[in-house]
């Protein structure tokens, strides 16, 4: 699990390739997030906060037709030197959508749970703190009502949440978790 670049490198990849506001919030809390979790689960916080902060390399070049998304990125993180199966860690959060022709693919590996309950989980959280004016003070019993509610955040994929049990670990937990490192950086990401 060694990587070719270290975080301001990749900072600097993920900037080349993206510019808008808010998805780079999106990367910043999934690195904060999957470096968390991966924590929590015995792995390579570093690997996976890095995993969360690149994953979305090719959004920018292809968001206008998401069944692009993900064909761009192994090229790109090719030729920034990553190996194959880091890269075929990032292509795995895209299991069963629409794109880059994974549709029929399904995530079996703790280190594809990380990555993909990680870096879903930041749109709830993030939708929710911006309702309640910031995410100070929220707690997993709030969000998990939010969870329920399949109106809010409609976006955000529970079925990929509901994934985090193959790590062994309950909702609410990971709740905390998640909610504990986007608080870290809540001034980074307007919350």
């Amino acid at each position: 699990m060694t990587l070719p670049l270290n975080r301001e490198q990749v900072w600097k990849l993920v900037l080349k390739y993206n510019s808008e506001k808010s998805d780079l919030n999106h990367y910043l809390e999934s690195e904060t997030v999957c470096r968390a979790l991966a924590l929590r689960v015995g792995e390579n916080p570093e690997y996976f906060a890095i995993a969360g902060l690149i994953h979305d390399i090719d959004w920018g070049m292809t968001k206008e037709n998401p069944v692009n998304h993900l064909t761009k990125a192994p090229a790109i993180l090719r030729e920034a030197g990553f190996d194959k199966e880091f890269i075929e860690l990032i292509l795995s959060h895209g299991y069963g959508f629409d794109c880059a022709g994974l549709i029929d693919k399904k995530r079996t590996r703790k280190e594809e749970f990380i990555l993909a309950c990680g870096e879903t989980i930041t749109g709830l959280i993030h939708s929710y703190a911006i309702m309640r004016s910031g995410i100070e003070g929220m707690e997993a019993k709030g969000l998990k009502k939010k969870f329920k509610d399949k109106k809010f955040a409609a976006g955000v994929s529970r079925e990929i949440i509901n994934e985090i049990e193959n790590l062994g670990l309950e909702k609410d937990e990971f709740f905390e978790i998640a909610i504990k490192a986007i608080t870290k950086i809540k001034n980074e990401v307007g919350l």
